[in-house]
């Protein structure tokens, strides 16, 4: 721009706003001010060393100082200690002078009860993993092989009917073996997912598998316990190749017993039943047809690829059919031990007890599953009985609910007959033979304490039920936590002799002689039976954890649950 140009008088688009007006006296060199200046004669106390060699125009002029009070605080970051914070009298929200106390785990329990209580853990309290298996790499093996192993081993484990939590603490076991400390098992009823975290600055790896089918082996499912136990033992180096040729060959295995010898016992199982409720020998007979003859027809319907809830109502009709058939010949037998002996050998006791630990537990969904599963085969069980019974009555069979109440009075017969019905009943489940002589001994201790309680001290069904089931599921933990085992094998097969089959077969004998209110009464207590059973169970299982050793971890945190609030 020229002297010329400067000369010229500028518009007033030109001039700013700030910009004295023509013919003002500016005392000194112009300088523009914001409305934030500081005003004359207030100092500023400016720190040694700290003037800035560029200036803003927001700057104060030289020679200006701004005093500062005394009570103000330097800015600090969001995790900068209050003011009002002393060790003395700390908040709850921050750490105890005296630190967090580390947790050890004593290593001579079973993993079981070391995993059980790390996952009722918080994550920041457990202690850290110590890697029970030695491998040529110091990084360890990939964890997608270590999660899909993990996955499968929880797999056969939820198909077996292990209990949510139990599968969960195998899951972590494994885990943990392998050096993956920050992982997260889920269980639900058809659904396995784990998660694992490397660090808290990585993003985490998940996977998952779904249980498709399910089968009752709990020779398999020992197996898995002892690939489990190997894994968690750390004089034990198992890799990870090894893991997956022992799980092979566990998935390979054919079941302990063939199919005839599972028709057998499911005979023997309702012969020994009708024998409980007031049998003879033509009854056992009888009742032990009706149940191998059910037995076969659900097996060609699963052969057919039907849905259970048709094998279990195609199951029920023989027995049913047999004993109305007895009635109408007019035969001395009592038909309704006849039909309650083939009851026993359908209810599913083994998924109620598994349905009702789930929600003691705190798995919520997975138990609402297991209870609804159980739900439908208990109406397909009611439907083929009352299909059966029903025209049983319109064909003028006399039928006698009171008949299968005249309990014999020889206790040696009928500790003999639980006894019997618990060995068949280990059958069906594929159990072990070294686990079938402590299974079989469960039962006649449990039939022992309901008959000395209800038949003889005259106590409600109910609580004698209960008080059974509670020693049954109290020998069974102890039996298995001395074999580092499952408790599975020790418990389901005793609880035989305690199941509600007479309470059932009566209330669907009195709506299908359409006494629907006593039909719902009888069929009230069965459930009422059914569910004693498995707390019971459960609660015979938790008395015998508390005089186990669990390290110094004295308190189980996860008991203590929201309590609703």
């Amino acid at each position: 721009m020229t002297d010329a140009e400067d000369r010229k008088p500028k518009s007033d688009e030109a001039r700013s706003n700030f910009s004295p007006p023509g013919g003002a006296a500016v005392d000194g060199e112009m300088s523009t001010t914001s409305e934030f200046a500081i005003p004359e004669g207030l100092a500023v106390h400016r720190t040694a060393g700290a003037e800035a060699e560029t200036t803003s125009e927001f700057s104060l002029p030289q020679g200006m100082d701004v005093p500062q009070a005394p009570s103000a605080e330097p800015e600090g970051s969001a995790f900068t200690t209050p003011s009002t914070y002393t060790a003395k009298h700390a908040l709850s929200a921050f750490t105890p002078p005296t630190g967090i106390p580390v947790v050890s785990l004593t290593k001579d329990v079973p993993w079981q009860d070391r995993m059980r209580t790390m996952l009722r853990m918080p994550v920041a309290e457990r202690p850290a993993t110590e890697p029970s298996q030695r491998h040529a790499d110091e990084a360890g093996p990939a964890v997608p092989r270590v999660l899909d192993l993990t996955l499968r081993i929880g797999e056969l484990l939820l198909a077996g009917g292990e209990g949510a939590e139990d599968v969960e603490a195998a899951m972590f076991a494994v885990c943990r073996s392998y050096g993956l400390d920050r992982c997260e098992p889920n269980v639900t009823f058809t659904l396995l997912a784990i998660s694992y975290q490397p660090s808290l600055v990585d993003d985490p790896v998940t996977a998952s598998r779904t249980v498709r089918r399910r089968g009752t082996d709990y020779t398999r499912l020992a197996a898995v316990y002892q690939l489990v136990d190997d894994l968690s033992d750390h004089e034990t180096a198992v890799s990870l190749e090894e893991a997956y040729r022992r799980l092979a060959e566990i998935r390979r295995n054919r079941h302990p017993y063939p199919g005839w010898a599972l028709t057998g016992a499911s005979g023997l199982l309702a012969g020994a039943a009708s024998v409980l409720v007031g049998g003879d020998l033509l009854v056992f007979v009888a009742a032990a047809l009706g149940a191998m003859l059910g037995d076969r027809l659900a097996w060609l319907c699963a052969g057919r690829g039907l849905p259970e809830f048709y094998q279990f109502t195609v199951a029920a009709m023989p027995p049913a059919a047999i004993g109305v058939a007895l009635t109408l010949v007019h035969a001395n037998v009592n038909a309704s031990a006849v039909i309650t002996g083939g009851l026993f050998a359908l209810l599913p006791g083994r998924a109620l007890v598994a349905g009702v630990q789930d929600g003691l537990t705190g798995f919520y969904i997975t138990a609402s599953a297991r209870l609804l599963e159980v739900l439908y085969f208990f109406v397909g069980i009611v439907a083929g009985v009352l299909l059966v019974l029903y025209f049983g009555v319109q064909l003028g069979a006399r039928l006698n609910p009171d008949g299968a109440l005249g309990i014999s009075d020889q206790p040696v017969l009928l500790i003999g007959a639980s006894m019997l019905l618990s060995l068949a009943f280990a059958v069906l489940l594929q159990q072990e033979r070294s686990t079938v002589v402590w299974v079989t001994l469960n039962g006649g201790v449990a039939w022992v304490v309901y008959g000395a309680m209800h038949l003889a001290g005259d106590i409600s069904p109910v609580a004698s039920t209960a008080a059974a089931a509670g020693l049954v599921g109290l020998f069974g933990q102890l039996l298995s936590r001395y074999q580092f085992a499952s408790a599975l094998p020790y418990t389901t097969a005793a609880i035989g002799p305690l199941l509600p089959g007479s309470a059932t077969y009566f209330g669907l004998l009195a709506i299908a002689q359409n006494e629907i209110d006593e039909g719902l009464v009888s069929l009230s207590k069965a459930v009422a039976l059914a569910m004693a059973i498995a707390i019971g169970v459960n609660l015979g299982s938790e008395i015998s954890r508390m005089f186990l050793r669990i390290g110094s971890a004295e308190k189980r945190r996860a008991a203590k649950r929201t309590r609703g609030f």
